[in-house]
């Protein structure tokens, strides 16, 4: 139990540091410590209930989430995450991987690429909406990832959504996505509850300290550990998978 609340408040600490989703770090530190791939994703998807439902609550205070927006691609998404469980079955431990380790690739990218702001917010056709939450909601899910880091782009440069409204709506998205997700692995198999409810708990911790480190550092110095971070995570799965 001691090592799981630290690897918790470590995630978290990662996570409210770097405004990185937990999965992109825990699910790396649980491979390291010999978690079957699949268990590794059902405790991630568990630790990802508990710091989308926080973190939405913090950012409704602020008055930064519009749940009616979000709401359309939030049940596209829980529908979608409800396939989750059954894709992470039928795909073995190192395809899981190389998606996973993709992820870890697009978000390094992402680090590279200024998300242009707009003045004017576009209306989406609702039905558009929602079948971009379906197909997010099931790709994510099923390698552990909240979706968040896909979806605030396209809010941001093709509905022209505010980047602090588009980031509320991308952890709000979690809620329902992580939510379904965790019923569709957990019919599975994939859960460990006991592991990823003490993780989750102890992140929650984590957080309120990255956050408060995070307004401390330098930006420039902040993406620069970003970039390092996701380098460390592509090499350890490429060497993982790859034997390299």
């Amino acid at each position: 139990m001691f090592e799981l609340l630290l690897l918790g408040v470590f995630v978290g600490i990662i996570s409210g540091f770097f405004g990185v989703g937990g999965g992109t770090i825990l699910i790396p530190a649980l491979l390291m410590l010999g978690v079957d791939t699949k268990i590794a994703i059902g405790i991630s998807v568990v630790q990802m209930v508990f710091s989308s439902v926080f973190g939405s609550y913090l950012n409704n205070k602020k008055g930064t989430l519009d749940i009616v927006m979000v709401s359309t691609i939030g049940v596209g998404g829980f529908i979608g995450a409800q396939l989750s469980g059954t894709i992470t079955s039928n795909f073995s431990d190192r395809t899981l991987e190389g998606m996973f380790l993709a992820f870890a690739l697009f978000a390094l990218l992402r680090l590279f690429f200024k998300t242009n702001e707009h003045k004017d917010t576009r209306e989406a056709n609702k039905t558009l909406l929602f079948f971009v939450g379906f197909i997010i909601g099931s790709i994510s899910m099923s390698i552990g990832v909240g979706g968040s880091l896909l979806l605030v782009p396209l809010l941001v440069g093709f509905l022209h959504v505010p980047l602090n409204k588009a980031t509320s709506a991308g952890l709000f998205f979690v809620v329902f996505s992580s939510i379904s997700g965790l019923i569709s692995h957990s019919l599975k198999g994939h859960v460990d509850y006991e592991s990823g409810i003490i993780i989750g708990t102890a992140s929650l911790l984590g957080v309120y300290i990255g956050i408060h480190f995070k307004h401390k550092v330098d930006v420039v110095i902040q993406k620069r550990l970003l970039i390092f971070f996701y380098l460390s995570i592509a090499a350890y799965l490429t060497y993982r998978i790859f034997g390299v």
